[in-house]
C-alpha cells in the first residue's frame, strides 16, 4: 500500500495553484476528483457515485459513496436497503439518496497511479481553459510564436501562454514550416470539443491579409481608405478591392505605398509566390466586375440582378487572362464581387474593322495630298 500523505496534498494546493495560475478553489476540487477515482478503483465499483472532501484546515480527506434506497437491494454498489438507510440517517424513506462516509489514509499502487492520472490531466484541462479565457479577447488579431511542431495535417504554434494549432485549411499552400522559426498568426477562433479546449490559427485566412494590411496601411485608421472584401487563395494569388473615403486619395496607391513598399511588405509576410492585385471597389456594379477581372480588359457585362449572375464578354485575345490559370481569376472575381461570372467571347461586328483601315487609308491620303500642295 502506498500512504497518500494528505497534509502534502493540501500544501500541494498552494503550490499547484501558484505555478499554474489557477484558483485554489479549481486545484482542490482537481485533488478532491482524483481521491475520489482512486478510491472508487480500490474499494468500490465503476459505476458508484464516489466524492471527495479534502479538509485544509485539519489535513484529513473523507470520501462520500452515495447510494439509493430501495425496498430490495438488487445492486449493492449503489443501493441501500431501508433498514440499513435508517442507521446511517433515522428519517431515510425509499427514494432517498443516502451518503456513507470514510477516512483515507492509503492507497494501492494502481489507484494511487490513477489519482496522478487525474490530478495531471485534469489540471492541464483547468490550465487551458484559464489560458484560453485569456485568448479570447485576441480573437480576430495577430500574434507571433514559435513552431513547436509539424505534423501532417497540423503545424503546432506556441504563443507563449498558449499554444495552438494551424490546421491544414489554414496553412498557406506550399509554405514550409520549420520547427523553431518565429512565425505570425491570426487567431482565428477557440473550438471547444471532448479533448478541451484549443486555439485555432490562420495563415491562410482573407482576415490575416486584412490585418496584415491594417498594420502597413495608417489610413486605415483614419478611415481615409478601407478594405470593402477580399478574396484570397492562400499560397497563390488574393484580389483585394479597396475605396476612398476623402475626395482626392488614390486607394489603390495608398496600399501599393511608395514604391510599393506596403504591399511588398505584406508579400514578404505571406510569401513571394502569392500575387496581390489590388482594386478599385466601385458601386456600380459594371464598373466593379470590370475592375474585379483585372488585368483582363472587358468589353461589356451584362447583370442579372435576381439571380447574381454575370455574363461577361471580352475580346478572344483576352478570354484566357480574364478565367486566368485553372479558373483562377474569374473565380477570385466572382467571390470578391459576389456575383457568379460567366466569360463569354464577345464578337465584334464583322464591317466594322474594313471600315477602320479605309478610314485611316482615307486620312493619310488626304495627308498626302496636302503636304503635295
Amino acid at each position: 500500500m502506498e500512504e497518500i500523505n494528505v497534509k502534502q496534498l493540501v500544501l500541494a494546493v498552494h503550490t499547484i495553484a501558484e505555478e499554474k495560475n489557477l484558483p485554489e478553489e479549481t486545484v482542490l476540487s482537481v485533488i478532491e476528483q482524483a481521491i475520489a477515482a482512486a478510491w472508487r478503483r480500490d474499494n468500490g465499483e465503476r459505476e458508484q457515485e464516489v466524492r471527495s472532501e479534502l479538509n485544509i484546515n485539519d489535513g484529513t480527506a473523507k470520501v462520500f459513496v452515495a447510494r439509493e434506497v430501495v425496498e430490495e437491494v438488487g445492486s449493492p454498489a449503489v443501493e441501500i436497503s431501508l433498514d440499513d438507510a435508517k442507521k446511517i440517517k433515522e428519517d431515510a424513506k425509499v427514494g432517498d439518496s443516502i451518503e456513507d462516509s470514510f477516512d483515507v489514509t492509503s492507497f494501492g499502487r494502481v489507484a494511487a497511479q490513477t489519482a496522478k492520472q487525474v490530478v495531471l490531466q485534469r489540471l492541464r484541462e483547468a490550465e487551458r481553459e484559464v489560458v484560453l479565457v485569456e485568448y479570447e479577447d485576441k480573437i480576430g488579431t495577430v500574434v507571433n510564436g514559435t513552431i513547436q511542431r509539424v505534423e501532417p495535417r497540423v503545424v503546432r504554434v506556441d504563443l507563449g501562454k498558449a499554444s495552438g494549432i494551424i490546421p491544414q485549411s489554414e496553412q498557406i499552400q506550399g509554405e514550409f514550416y520549420n520547427v523553431g522559426s518565429r512565425i505570425k498568426v491570426y487567431i482565428k477562433d477557440i473550438e471547444r470539443d471532448n479533448h478541451g479546449p484549443q486555439l485555432i490559427l490562420s495563415r491562410g485566412s482573407e482576415k490575416f491579409v486584412e490585418y496584415l494590411f491594417s498594420q502597413e496601411v495608417p489610413e486605415i485608421e483614419t478611415g481615409a481608405v478601407e478594405i470593402k472584401s477580399i478574396a484570397r487563395e492562400a499560397g497563390r494569388r488574393t484580389k483585394i478591392a479597396v475605396a476612398s473615403t476623402v475626395p482626392g486619395v488614390d486607394p489603390i496607391g495608398t496600399f501599393v505605398g511608395g514604391h510599393g513598399t506596403r504591399v511588398q511588405t505584406v508579400m514578404n509576410e505571406i510569401g513571394d509566390q502569392e500575387k496581390i492585385d489590388i482594386i478599385a471597389y466601385s458601386d456600380n456594379i459594371d464598373q466593379f466586375i470590370k475592375n474585379a477581372l483585372s488585368p483582363a480588359e472587358v468589353a461589356k457585362v451584362e447583370i442579372d440582378e435576381k439571380a447574381k449572375r454575370a455574363t461577361v464578354f471580352v475580346n478572344e485575345d483576352q478570354q484566357s487572362i480574364a478565367i486566368g490559370r485553372a479558373g483562377q481569376n474569374v473565380r477570385l472575381a466572382s467571390r470578391l464581387t459576389g456575383y457568379e461570372l460567366d466569360i463569354e467571347q464577345a464578337v465584334a461586328p464583322k464591317s466594322a474593322t474594313p471600315a477602320k483601315h479605309k478610314n485611316i487609308e482615307d486620312s493619310l491620303l488626304d495627308a498626302v495630298e496636302e503636304s503635295a500642295e
